[in-house]
C-alpha cells in the first residue's frame, strides 16, 4: 500500500486534457483515469509492502531514501490494545450481480488534486474509479461516471467548488470533501442540498455533532486516533517525554488535542510547537526541540511540512522518534523526507491495501495505493450498491447508506446518526 515512489506524486497527465478512461472534472477543466479490488490484509499486504522498495524515489533526506517503504505494524483499538487484523475476503463487490439498469448517473469527488498535499486527493479518486471501472464494465446498462473538483485542500476553494457539485442535477452523491477544514466550511450547504457526502478522510471529531444528516464519515475520528497513538507510544513504546508539534489546520489541532489529552503527563506542554500550513523554515522550532531532549516527537499536520520538519531534525542533530499520523502517512512524506524518514511511525484510522485490491489497482492506474485509496473505494461501491437496487436520487441513496451494514475491503460500514462508524480500528505503521 505504501510504496514511497510515483503512486504518491500527482499524475503526469496534464490539466485541461481529456484521459483515456472518460471525463472527469477537476475544477472548470477536464481530466481522467478509472478503478477495483478485494481481499485479505495481515500477512498478504506485507508481502505487498516488502516489494515496494525497488520504487525509486528523490530522496532529498540522504543516501537510503530510496529502499524506504511505509510498512504495517500493528493493527489497535480505541484504547492502543492490538486487535488481529480483519479478512476482507467477503467485500462488497462494486460489480454486483451484473443486472443493475440506470440512466447516466455521477459521482462528484472534492479534494486536492493539485498544490503540496495533492496525493492524498488523488489517492482517493483513483480508489473511486477503481470501483467504478469494475461497476461499469459489469453492468453495461448502468453506466456512473465522476467528475473531480480539485480544492487543492483549501476551505475557501471548497467553498467555490461546491455550489456547481449541488447545482448539478446529475451528480447523485459526493465522495469527499477530503479534508477537515474544507469539509467544515461545506458541509452545511451540502446537508441542506440533501446530497450524501462520504469522505474518506476528514477525521477531524466535530464534523460530525453539527446535526448534518448526509454526512459519512468513512474511517475514525481524531479522538479514536489520538489516543491510540498515544497509548501505543507511552505504553508499548514506553516514552516518557513526548513534544507535540501542531499545524495550524483544522484536522492538526483537532488531532494534536485527542493526543495531548490521551498520553497525559508524557506530553511536555513546555517543549509544544505551533507551525503553519505552507511553513518550509523551522529552524527555531528545531533549536526549541533540541534544547527540550524529548524521548519522542509528534507532529500532528500534513506531508507537506512534516517531510521538510523531520529533515531539519536530523540535520539539527534531534535524534528523538519522529511520529505522525494519518496527514503525513503517503508515499510523498518518504520520498520528500529520505533517509530522515527512516523509522518514524506514521498511524492511520485507514487500512494496508490488500494483496489482491494492490494488484488490479496497479494494473489499472499504474501505480500502487496509498493512504485512503481503500477507503475511496469501498465508500464508491456502497453508493453503487445503491444505484444497483434502484436507488438514484440523493435522498434515497442518503438513506441507503444511512441504514447499510456491510464488509468492505478496508472493514465493516455501519453507521451510527450522526455518521460515524460503529467499528473503528487505528493501524500503526513505520518507515523501514
Amino acid at each position: 500500500m505504501f510504496c514511497p515512489g510515483r503512486r504518491g506524486r500527482p499524475p503526469r497527465t496534464s490539466r485541461g486534457s481529456t484521459g483515456r478512461r472518460g471525463e472527469t472534472l477537476i475544477g472548470s477543466t477536464w481530466r481522467s483515469r478509472s478503478t477495483r479490488g478485494v481481499v485479505v490484509i495481515g500477512a498478504a499486504a506485507a508481502l505487498v509492502l516488502s516489494g515496494c522498495s525497488d520504487k525509486s524515489t528523490d530522496s532529498g533526506g540522504g543516501a537510503g531514501g530510496a529502499s524506504l517503504s511505509i510498512q504495517p505494524v500493528v493493527q489497535l483499538d480505541t484504547e492502543g490494545k492490538e486487535v488481529a487484523a480483519g479478512d476482507s475476503s467477503g467485500a462488497a463487490d462494486p460489480a454486483g450481480d451484473g443486472k443493475a439498469t440506470c440512466a447516466p448517473l455521477t459521482l462528484g469527488m472534492a479534494g486536492p488534486l493539485t498544490g503540496g498535499n495533492a496525493a492524498l486527493g488523488i489517492n482517493v479518486v483513483m480508489g473511486v474509479k477503481l470501483a467504478l471501472d469494475q461497476h461499469n464494465k459489469a453492468n453495461p446498462g448502468c453506466q456512473v461516471k465522476v467528475k473531480e473538483f480539485d480544492t487543492e485542500g483549501k476551505a475557501q476553494n471548497a467553498s467555490s467548488v461546491v455550489p456547481a457539485i449541488i447545482a448539478d442535477p446529475n451528480i447523485v452523491a459526493l465522495i469527499g470533501p477530503t479534508f477537515s477544514g474544507e469539509t467544515k466550511a461545506t458541509g452545511g450547504q451540502l446537508n441542506q442540498a440533501g446530497l450524501p457526502f462520504l469522505t474518506a478522510s476528514a477525521t477531524n471529531p466535530t464534523l460530525t455533532q453539527n446535526g448534518w444528516k448526509t454526512f459519512f464519515r468513512g474511517l475514525g475520528n481524531d479522538n479514536s486516533q489520538g489516543p491510540a497513538v498515544a497509548s501505543y507510544l507511552t505504553g508499548k513504546l514506553g516514552y516518557k517525554k513526548i513534544c507535540v508539534v501542531v499545524d495550524n489546520t483544522d484536522y492538526g489541532k483537532g488531532l494534536a488535542d485527542a493526543f495531548t489529552a490521551a498520553a497525559g503527563s508524557a506530553v511536555d506542554a513546555g517543549c509544544g510547537v505551533t507551525v503553519k500550513e505552507g511553513d518550509k523554515d523551522f529552524s527555531a522550532a528545531v533549536s526549541a526541540l533540541a534544547a527540550a531532549k524529548p524521548d519522542a516527537i509528534f507532529y500532528s499536520g500534513y506531508y507537506a511540512e512534516s517531510a521538510p520538519f523531520v529533515q531539519q531534525l536530523r540535520t539539527g542533530g534531534v535524534t528523538a522518534t519522529f511520529a505522525s499520523a494519518d496527514g503525513s502517512n503517503d508515499p510523498e512524506f518518504v520520498r520528500q523526507a529520505g533517509n530522515s524518514a527512516k523509522d518514524a511511525y506514521l498511524s492511520c484510522p485507514c487500512s494496508p491495501a490488500p494483496a489482491k485490491f494492490t494488484e488490479e489497482y496497479k494494473a489499472f492506474n499504474g501505480q500502487a495505493p496509498g493512504v485512503y485509496s481503500v477507503e475511496g473505494y469501498d465508500l464508491t461501491t456502497i453508493v453503487l450498491k445503491a444505484i444497483a437496487a434502484g436507488k438514484v436520487t440523493r435522498a434515497d441513496i442518503a438513506e441507503y447508506v444511512r441504514t447499510y451494514d456491510g464488509a468492505g475491503v478496508a472493514r465493516q460500514y455501519k453507521w451510527n446518526e450522526n455518521g460515524e462508524l460503529a467499528n473503528i480500528q487505528i493501524w500503526m505503521y513505520q518507515v523501514k
